[in-house]
């Protein structure tokens, strides 16, 4: 061979050699046994104890530095990537150049990583402010990716994540928990956008169509509903007794159903209702006692029904086009007096109330701030909420020997809901708090029978959309948990009458509108509002305030 035809040869093999670089897919059988690629197997194979199938790949500048790597058949890992840590790779699993793979990361099969993805299965501590970053110890939960997944391009995946198969993962995205299998995600953090596939459609369809059909039926039968507990004067429905007697609730229930339809029960005095409203109101502390079974003598902090027809009073009349007619003066107090309110509650017997309470006050700095201008130590609230929470639980507030984590759990959503849902305030632990509203779920088995009560699925749905707000952790749990909700939920309306609180019960005011609530959490869960026709618009609408802190 002349020297022209070596140099041109050289040129043609330099070439092919780049080409394999980018496009390894492109190999032939001589690639795979060429002796460079099996020596690098085989130095992989010594000092990692990697494990190769016959038709796997690596190519020569890929970086490598495993303590321990698993290759199917067909898999193949391009230059200018980077692998490190304890990885296995499925069949017809790809690398792509400049994307990086690091930590615990266990891939199935037909993983297509596409180039500058980040896969990091492992984090950096920073707990302890005293010691550098890089001196605190790295910890790794790992990351699990199923078969047959797409991460596009620049995406990012957390330590902890754990991918269903089927998942398409959108360009730039960054996934921080759980994605649920036959889903495309995007966004940061990422977020299920849509189902694919067959599969996909018929669960999303199936959902769509009873949250369709349920609040065709509510829309077109709410104000005969309504007209069922209405009074000469007001609006009466069932008490927890099972009697009927007319209550401020009532009345408000009726207003807030209508609202959540975009419109006012039918017949309704708005301006006398707006009056009859604002003069519950007590004048020294601005709490709303019950009128019709008011007690003398009672201290309205620790009155129950006057901390919450704040709450019912307050947003029916917003609903109206108004607001309370004078500041909370309970709430106008400072941050001394404000903690020790808060450590005065029943946190170990009765979280809920403790919670419960919470609400009440974090609902009053709301009015008092949004229309009277007065400003409470909202801060000074986030601050002992902060420092109490429980970082085992993320909760506030113990179990109990009867009740296990109910009281906690219901107690957390009274409480989140009047502060950190109200403010757009981020909870402190959201991942912790989802495990524990989950375990509490899955302990009562979705609460059967007698336990499966509005106030018992609104007090998990609720906290599960909130922490959404912030994380994907386990997100696919809690669509199941949505998704059940609204499976049962068209079996459980009675025409002409609505929900029922509790299964057993009557239909009442109170369970209608709280189930039709769950409902809306539920499907807002999931991204399906806009299929359902009720939106609250009161004690249980979603929307933050937005006054900040």
């Amino acid at each position: 061979m002349d020297h022209a035809n070596s140099s041109n040869v050289a040129t043609e093999d330099a070439k092919e050699a780049r080409r394999l670089q980018f496009l390894p897919w492109e190999r032939v059988a001589t690639d795979l046994h060429n002796p460079a690629h099996l020596a690098r197997k085989t130095e992989l194979e010594r000092n990692c104890g990697a494990e190769f199938a016959e038709t796997s790949y690596i190519a020569e500048h890929a970086a490598v530095f495993t303590e321990r790597l698993k290759m199917g058949e067909r898999s193949w890992i391009a230059g200018h990537a980077l692998v490190r840590g304890e990885i296995t790779l499925g069949s017809d699993c790809t690398i792509n150049p400049y994307a990086c793979v690091s930590g615990k990361v266990s891939c199935g099969d037909g993983v297509r990583i596409a180039s500058h993805v980040s896969i990091v299965g492992f984090n950096h501590g920073f707990d302890d402010p005293s010691t550098p970053i890089h001196r605190q110890k790295v910890t790794s939960k790992g990351i699990v990716i199923g078969d047959d997944v797409w991460i596009g391009a620049n995406a990012v995946v957390l330590d902890g994540a754990v991918i269903g198969n089927g998942v398409v993962i959108a360009a730039g995205a960054v996934v921080s928990g759980s994605i649920p299998p036959m889903s495309i995600a995007g966004g940061v953090p990422a977020r299920v956008i849509r189902m694919r596939g067959a599969q996909g459609r018929q669960l999303q369809d199936k959902v769509t169509a009873t949250l369709e059909k349920l609040g065709e039926k509510a829309n077109g039968q709410w104000p005969e509903i309504l007209g069922r507990w209405r009074t000469e004067e007001t609006f009466e429905s069932l008490e927890a007794d099972g009697i009927k007697r007319p209550a401020a609730r009532h009345l408000c229930d009726a207003i807030e159903i209508a609202a959540g339809f975009g419109s006012l029960p039918p017949g309704l005095d708005k301006l006398a209702v707006i009056e009859l409203l604002q003069g519950l109101q007590h004048r020294e502390t601005g709490l709303f006692p019950e009128s019709f079974t008011a007690q003398e003598g009672i201290v309205l902090r620790q009155d129950p029904k006057a901390l919450y027809n704040l709450l019912s009073v307050g947003y029916a009349l917003e609903a109206l086009g108004s607001h309370p007619a004078r500041p909370i003066g309970a709430v106008q107090i400072d941050a001394g007096e404000l903690h020790e309110w808060l450590d005065s509650l029943p946190w170990s017997a009765s979280a809920w109330s403790a919670g419960s309470v919470v609400d009440a006050i974090g609902t009053a700095m709301y009015f008092n701030a949004r229309y009277f201008g007065v400003e409470q130590p909202k801060r000074a609230l986030f601050d002992w909420l902060t420092r109490n929470a429980n970082r085992a639980t993320g909760l506030w507030g113990e179990p109990t020997p009867l009740e296990g984590w109910l009281q906690p759990v219901n107690g957390f959503y009274r409480l989140t809901r009047g502060t950190y849902a109200q403010f757009g305030v981020p909870l402190p632990m959201p991942q912790t708090s989802f495990e524990t509203v989950v375990l509490n779920y899955r302990n009562h088995q979705g609460f059967e029978g007698r336990k499966y009560t509005a106030c018992n699925l609104l007090d998990t749905i609720h906290p599960l959309l909130l922490i959404a707000r912030q994380t994907d952790y386990r997100r696919s749990d809690g669509e199941t948990i949505a998704r059940t909700i609204i499976s049962r939920a068209l079996d459980r309306w009675q025409d002409g009458e609505g929900f029922a609180f509790a299964d057993g019960d009557s239909p009442s005011l109170q369970g209608t509108e709280m189930w039709l609530s769950v409902v809306h959490l539920a499907a807002e869960y999931l991204g399906l509002a806009d299929s359902f026709a009720f939106s609250p618009k009161g004690v249980h609408r979603t929307a933050p305030v937005g006054l900040g802190l």
